[in-house]
């Protein structure tokens, strides 16, 4: 069957048909990351939707919305090379009528970590997923953990709100040096590439060590050997709360940095386990 594009909520009503239902939820420029939640939806899904939207309530008035990049003929040969039934790509008019007013808060979890930098960020993230939910109607949902304050936001909204979509998420897909995939990579200069890789290798440098404290103090003076990186924190915090974890812990950590190379802002993050 031929990949169909759905511009509106009436091309997505009449492409649906019977069977399970995957939502893969981009803003475009896809990439191999993007690819391995299409991979993952494929496995469990009779009908792969993915849905390519610059959501521009997740971006702060001085962020990047206008210069995101958007590659919708590149995505669509993408989709159509994983075999996606359905490309759902809709104008800001089809998804934010005029005159709306209501939109999901992410509550305290989204005002911490990656939610201090980018106010309003995790609220502009909930209000376009939910709307995606309740306009595709999935079965399951596919969304990477590099963005894992977000995975952790979207899986407290479907169980706070009684959403019926099973929440996926698919490991983070790096370059072979470590350099975790972004649409945002490309933004990199050459040079600017390699300094970046300074946060993987932050990364693990933290990842080795087995306390709370060791972790941070490792991470932290990998970065202090990249100055060109203008981070702005590094955190090792409870996968559930987003809040940062003490002496003495047990169990799961997310240890997640962010940073500025010249104009790119990049996120990362490793999961850790503490006994």
């Amino acid at each position: 069957m031929d990949l169909i594009v759905a511009r509106n909520r009436e091309d997505l009503v009449a492409a649906r048909r019977p069977g399970t239902v995957a939502l893969v939820p981009t803003m475009g420029a896809l990439h191999e990351g993007h690819r391995s939640l299409i991979r993952q939806a494929r496995e469990r899904a009779d009908q792969v939707v993915v849905s390519i939207f610059v959501n521009p309530l997740q971006f702060g008035p001085n962020e990047d919305f206008s210069r995101y990049p958007r590659t919708f003929d590149d995505d669509l040969d993408v989709c159509r090379a994983e075999g996606v039934d359905v490309v759902f790509h809709p104008g800001v008019d089809d998804m934010y009528p005029p005159g709306r007013q209501v939109s999901v808060s992410a509550g305290q979890m989204g005002d911490v970590v990656e939610g201090e930098f980018r106010p309003g960020h995790f609220d502009g993230v909930l209000t376009v997923v939910l709307k995606l939910f309740n306009l595709v109607r999935p079965d399951l949902a596919v969304f990477g953990e590099k963005d894992a304050q977000q995975l952790a936001l979207i899986r407290r909204m479907v169980a706070d709100l009684d959403v019926p979509v099973e929440i996926l998420g698919a490991p983070t897909v790096r370059e072979p040096d470590g350099l975790a995939m972004s649409s945002r990579n490309r933004y990199l200069s050459a040079e600017e590439r390699k300094v970046a890789l300074g946060l993987s290798r932050a990364l693990r440098a933290g990842a080795g060590r087995r306390t709370p404290d060791e972790i941070r103090t490792a991470a932290r003076e990998e970065l202090d050997r990249n100055p060109e990186l203008k981070v702005e924190y590094l955190v090792l915090v409870d996968p559930r709360t987003f809040t940062e974890v003490k002496e003495p812990y047990e169990g799961v950590a997310v240890l997640a940095v962010a940073a500025r190379v010249g104009g790119t802002r990049l996120i990362d993050n490793v999961t850790v386990t503490l006994t």
